[in-house]
């Protein structure tokens, strides 16, 4: 990445947007949807701007600028509109140390606008380093139609309940009950309207601990795929999201590890040169513990776990203890170089005639 993805803290800080026409009028609408102090620094403004200071929701400079206009800021924004002066300004801003975007000129960009799905306090943002700023705006599309419009309100009542929750539950339990809250039934009936129902149902739990799902521990024998990480399933990246401590063989894809939550641990059960290799028996030995202390463990493998014969012994070994486990299917490595060859594994012509079309 050339760019670092982050939000910034913009309660009471100070942005300064420089220009009074519609680039102008673009990065203030955006950043009212914070709680920044938009100043506006133009000698003129435009009719929606004008509006804006009249109900006291920007400030209005009018007078020569300095590098002391951008001072104790937390962004700048420039926008007159001038290429020319839009440089020059740009210095006057690096100056005085200022964080500046320079609208349409990214060369002079310390940051630059994504494009923003907003469900407050949910927020999406999506960039392309300047690249395709079309294709961002594809992909808020598809983000706008996926997220319903109300989740950033159970988004904000989970906030307002996270201290009772942590005051009642352990960390385990936290998790639980927060995937619970956003997988189940409390979304779904936020989404069809009925929130005092949802409400009720998620005090009700953090009071009572009891929220429907299985507290104890549990094994999914997850399937990498035969290489890059978009080939794993969707109930892969789901079993990895959740899991409190995942055991992987040397993946031809490390980034797939990166579809995992950020604080499960990750332990690698594989072959390395010069390093001690772990025997099949004490993997299995160590998941099964893992999943009797109450961890939700993933034991993720190259290509399809559900062809593999050492798959078969961690069943059986789950299976003696009672433990609950699912296998997650893969593509497998063969079926991999069949569709890199771009051809079918078999020639009609190849058919036995004898065999009825039925059959094949």
């Amino acid at each position: 990445m050339k760019t670092f993805p982050m939000f910034l803290q913009m309660v009471g800080r100070r942005v300064v947007i420089v220009g009074g026409g519609e680039q102008a009028a673009q990065k203030t609408r955006l950043v009212l949807k914070t709680e920044a102090e938009v100043e506006i620094w133009a000698a003129s403004l435009d009719l929606e701007l004008s509006d804006l200071k009249a109900a006291g929701r920007i400030i209005h400079q009018s007078g020569p600028i300095t590098p002391a206009a951008f001072e104790q800021t937390a962004l700048v924004f420039i926008a007159t509109g001038c290429p020319g002066a839009d440089m020059a300004l740009h210095a006057l801003a690096k100056e005085a140390g200022a964080t500046v975007n320079v609208v349409d000129q990214p060369q002079l960009c310390d940051a630059i606008t994504p494009s923003i799905v907003d469900r407050d306090p949910v927020v999406v943002a999506i960039g392309t380093e300047g690249t395709a700023p079309v294709l961002a705006r594809q992909i808020k599309t598809k983000l706008e139609a996926t997220l319903e419009p109300r989740l950033g309100d159970l988004a904000a009542l989970a906030g307002r309940l996270r201290a009772a929750a942590s005051a009642r539950l352990g960390p385990r339990s936290r998790r639980d009950l927060w995937r619970w809250v956003f997988n189940d039934t409390p979304r779904q009936m936020f989404t069809s309207g009925a929130e005092r129902g949802a409400v009720k149902l998620i005090k009700t739990a953090i009071e009572t601990g009891e929220f429907g799902l299985d507290k104890g521990g549990s094994v999914s024998l997850v399937s990498a795929g035969p290489g890059p990480k978009d080939l794993i399933t969707l109930r892969g990246v789901q079993r990895l999201q959740e899991a409190d401590v995942i055991y992987f063989d040397g993946l031809p894809d490390p980034e797939i590890l990166e579809l995992a939550r950020r604080d499960a641990e990750r332990i690698y059960v594989g072959k390395a040169l010069g390093c001690h290799n772990w025997p099949q028996e004490k993997i299995t030995q160590t998941i099964v513990a893992a999943a009797v202390r109450g961890q939700r463990v993933v034991r993720l493998k190259c290509g399809d776990a559900g062809v593999l014969t050492r798959s078969t012994q961690e069943i059986d070994a789950l299976r003696a203890e009672g433990i609950p486990f699912d296998v997650v299917p893969g593509v497998t490595q063969a079926h991999a170089t069949v569709a890199n060859r771009c051809q079918g594994p078999t020639e009609r012509d190849e058919i036995d005639p004898h065999v009825s079309p039925q059959a094949v």
